[in-house]
């Protein structure tokens, strides 16, 4: 079934953002990883199935314009807040992805009661108490996006065994915002996990059985100090949950946000 998108470019702290959307229900918010995006991914359109999907292009990021006033993550959260404000979106479903799960969580803690869910896959943002969130800057950016994938054939059927340069260069860009914004301390916040404890809504924390990014032990946190949630582990998945294994994604976020 084709899924219909439409394209706009909401202003958003001063900048003009790529924002895709399709669907009808429950509002929920994608934020997507570190290395961007991906537009067309089954993922996102078995989720418009079931929500009015917001797929915005963090600012900085792919498409979207570059605000050069930026040096937080939590900046990025108050910007995505004010966003969803001017678009009339109230008690938004957050679903963040690695990278995104962060901005996810700051948004959740800076917002609580205005959170319907909350859904963290591979998040950054605290430090493992066990390992190193994999560290973009000793490796190439083809490297670095492979080690989000535990089947390297997935990498292939979406990037190419050789990816484009245009690709390439999108993943340099990125590279450089994540500088911007997350590199000291690198990926994650010192604050955060003391302030989880204010969510309200339920939280579902997935991981990937063999993520080689972010190491368990952070979800692990996640789930500790969230007040109300658990943790899924998804098998023969690395980092990317949503490319490995689109379909057990969207199974267990449409289970966790239709339950009572």
């Amino acid at each position: 079934m084709a899924v219909a998108w439409t394209r706009t470019q909401p202003q958003a702290g001063g900048v003009a953002l790529r924002l895709d959307r399709a669907g009808s229900g429950p509002p929920l918010l994608v934020l997507h990883h570190d290395i961007g995006s991906l537009e067309r991914l089954p993922a996102y359109d078995a989720l418009s199935q079931h929500f009015d999907v917001l797929l915005p292009q963090h600012p900085g990021y792919g498409h979207s314009e570059r605000p050069e006033w930026m040096r937080s993550v939590r900046d990025l959260a108050v910007l995505y807040r004010g966003l969803l404000a001017d678009l009339g979106v109230g008690r938004p479903i957050l679903l963040g992805l690695g990278f995104g799960g962060w901005i996810a969580a700051e948004m959740a803690t800076m917002a609580p009661r205005d959170t319907e869910r909350l859904v963290l896959v591979g998040a950054m943002g605290i430090k493992p108490p066990a390992g190193d969130i994999l560290d973009q800057a000793l490796v190439s950016h083809i490297d670095y996006a492979r080690a989000g994938f535990h089947d390297g054939a997935a990498f292939d059927a979406l990037y190419g065994a050789e990816p484009s340069t245009d690709q390439l260069v999108e993943w340099d860009l990125c590279r450089e915002m994540n500088f911007r914004i997350a590199w000291k301390p690198y990926m994650y916040s010192a604050t955060l996990p003391h302030l989880l404890g204010a969510m309200r809504a339920p939280a579902l924390v997935v991981w990937g059985e063999h993520d080689a990014v972010v190491p368990r032990s952070a979800g692990e946190v996640y789930a500790a100090r969230l007040p109300d949630a658990r943790l899924e582990v998804v098998a023969a998945s690395g980092h990317c949950v949503e490319m490995e294994r689109p379909a057990e994604l969207v199974r267990l976020v449409t289970t966790f946000c239709n339950r009572g």
